[in-house]
């Protein structure tokens, strides 16, 4: 889309550094998809909430967005980089994360899925 901003695509080895680092791991996928499996650290904010969330978002700390293949995360990057936000995709989403051998766990710790 002309005038967007450009989005800036990271592999999930580079998003587990930045996140050590002090990054937010912000998850955009629905609640079914997050309740199935998410990163240990990530923060909830489905993407259709986002527009109406950002007071949520710490405006000095870089962001890391997921969602399970990319997709939606890019729009969110998108989004928020638009908004001043420091925002990266991490392309291929909990897909990637999971593939990096990256934790995935329910609400109790115990092991995910990435639905």
């Amino acid at each position: 889309m002309e005038g967007s901003p450009q989005v800036v695509e990271i592999g999930p080895e580079e998003a587990d550094v930045r996140i050590g680092a002090g990054a937010l791991l912000l998850d955009v996928r629905e609640p079914e998809e997050w309740e199935a499996g998410r990163a240990p650290a990530a923060l909830h904010l489905p993407l259709g909430r986002l527009a109406d969330s950002t007071d949520q978002l710490p405006p000095d700390r870089p962001i890391v967005v997921i969602c399970r293949v990319g997709g939606r995360s890019a729009a969110a990057t998108s989004f928020l980089t638009g908004a001043g936000f420091d925002a990266v995709n991490l392309a291929g989403g909990m897909h990637a994360w999971a593939a990096a051998d990256l934790p995935v766990v329910t609400a109790d710790g115990s092991p995910g899925t990435v639905a």
